[in-house]
């Protein structure tokens, strides 16, 4: 079950690179969607967001196995490598997804149990 998200973030293409910015864009869709057909993830999600703050982003579903062992594959790599030539503010950043979050919640609660409360104001 997908319990984690690997979330990749941009922001506006480099100025002169929008043609390769494309192929690029085109390599990494064609890449995920091999991963979700020869279940290496669960699914994933192209975002684009044109003039916001965040121009565009990937979200690949996955257990955290599977997050892991993307992150370390040769490819994945490269079309990092390409992707951070050709835009700007490029992030990638793991999370958990709806299926994870109970367990997210559960170790907040955790520490708020160790914390010592302080009255409001």
């Amino acid at each position: 079950m997908a319990d984690r998200i690997l979330c990749l973030t941009w922001r506006q293409v480099a100025r002169g690179r929008e043609a390769y910015s494309l192929e690029v864009f085109n390599d990494a869709v064609g890449y995920y969607a091999g991963l979700q057909e020869t279940g290496r993830i669960e699914r994933f999600d192209a975002v684009l967001t044109p003039a916001a703050e965040i121009d565009g982003m990937m979200l690949l579903h996955g257990t955290h196995a599977q997050l892991d062992a993307v992150v370390q594959d040769d490819r994945f790599q490269q079309i990092l490598a390409e992707a951070a030539l050709v835009v700007d503010d490029l992030r990638v950043v793991e999370g958990y997804g709806t299926s994870g979050i109970p367990e997210a919640i559960g170790r907040f609660q955790e520490a708020i149990a160790h914390l010592p409360q302080t009255a409001a104001a």
